[in-house]
């Protein structure tokens, strides 16, 4: 079966600061690219046979040093952008109480499907972007394949693939690391395989 190593692109300047960072385009900061240029080293050995990669900057950056040093192009799909965070988009949690409290509450609470406001529920976000690892499983039914794209998809992608609660997933998955390693298999049937979880870079 198919090993999917799913990995947050590297540390930018508003995840250091805790904000929220959906849509924006926000660079990676100094410590960031510390962490991509790891995972290219470790990606030069690791016999992958694709990389693919959100279309965000932060993203791109990441993967495509990660597909350059195990010789291959990452293959950019848009389905891996991450959550739509709507207004609370960079963001820290606190200054989303002050300014919606109601509407924060709710989505820490329930967050598959109360978004924040003008934003995307997380099961939403779950379907698009669970047919991209379908068809990278389908491409690759033996192979190891790169996945770089972001915390919450990541963490909500998990819960789907584990059979957990989408509602859960902060509870369950706390944190990803920038330019972190998670490793799944996915199964025919039932839940996928859990090989590794939040495994660093550097």
């Amino acid at each position: 079966m198919t090993e999917i190593v799913l990995v947050r692109h590297g540390e930018t300047v508003w995840h250091a600061e805790n904000r929220y960072t959906g849509r924006s385009d926000v660079p990676l900061s100094a410590r960031g690219r510390e962490q991509a240029a790891a995972l290219a080293r470790w990606a030069a050995t690791a016999g992958l046979d694709a990389v693919v990669t959100s279309p965000s900057p932060r993203a791109r950056d990441t993967a495509e040093a990660a597909a350059k040093a195990a010789g291959h192009v990452a293959e950019v799909d848009p389905r891996l952008v991450e959550v739509d965070f709507g207004a609370g988009d960079g963001l820290t949690r606190e200054e989303m109480a002050a300014r919606f409290p109601a509407e924060r509450d709710a989505f820490l609470a329930r967050p598959a499907t109360q978004p924040l406001p003008g934003g995307e529920p997380g099961r939403d976000a779950v379907a698009r972007a669970m047919p991209v690892l379908r068809e990278v499983g389908s491409a690759h039914p033996d192979g190891r394949v790169l996945v770089v794209a972001h915390q919450t998809l990541i963490r909500l992608l998990l819960c789907e693939l584990l059979g957990i609660p989408l509602d859960d997933y902060r509870r369950v998955f706390p944190r990803v690391g920038g330019a972190a390693r998670t490793v799944v298999r996915p199964a025919p049937a039932g839940p996928a395989a859990l090989l590794a979880y939040n495994v660093p870079s550097v």
